[in-house]
């Protein structure tokens, strides 16, 4: 999660962000994950080193459910079907639960750095 993002930038000028949030909102639909039950946290890299941290992190209800997700997933991907309407992710369900995980877990390493690469003076 340490790439450029314009994030910032957008949620700054209320003008901007009222204009992009329903572009961002067609866009989601439009990529289709949840049309396959996902959430846009189960779309991250578990190879990435913070990301694997954070899985290890969540509790075991929701490490439980992100597999059932990522599987069923994978099931209706290999048959190409779409789960039925009422059962796909609604966008008031696709509320990040790995990414608060992954930015504390930055600030700790970041953190870890600031202190490592401090130096004592003498005087």
């Amino acid at each position: 999660m340490s790439q450029p993002s314009l994030t910032n930038f957008i949620v700054k000028r209320p003008w901007l962000k009222a204009w992009m949030r329903p572009l961002a909102g067609w866009y989601a639909d439009l990529s289709g994950y949840r049309k396959l039950g996902l959430r846009a946290d189960d779309l991250l890299h578990e190879e990435n080193e913070t990301v694997g941290l954070a899985l290890k992190r969540l509790s075991p209800k929701e490490s439980y459910d992100r597999v059932f997700r990522m599987r069923r997933a994978f099931q209706l991907s290999l048959s190409h079907q779409l789960l039925p309407p009422h059962e796909q992710t609604k966008p008031s369900e696709d509320i990040p639960y790995l990414s608060p995980i992954i930015r504390e877990i930055e600030a700790e390493i970041n953190e870890r750095e600031n202190l490592d690469s401090l130096v004592i003076q003498k005087k």
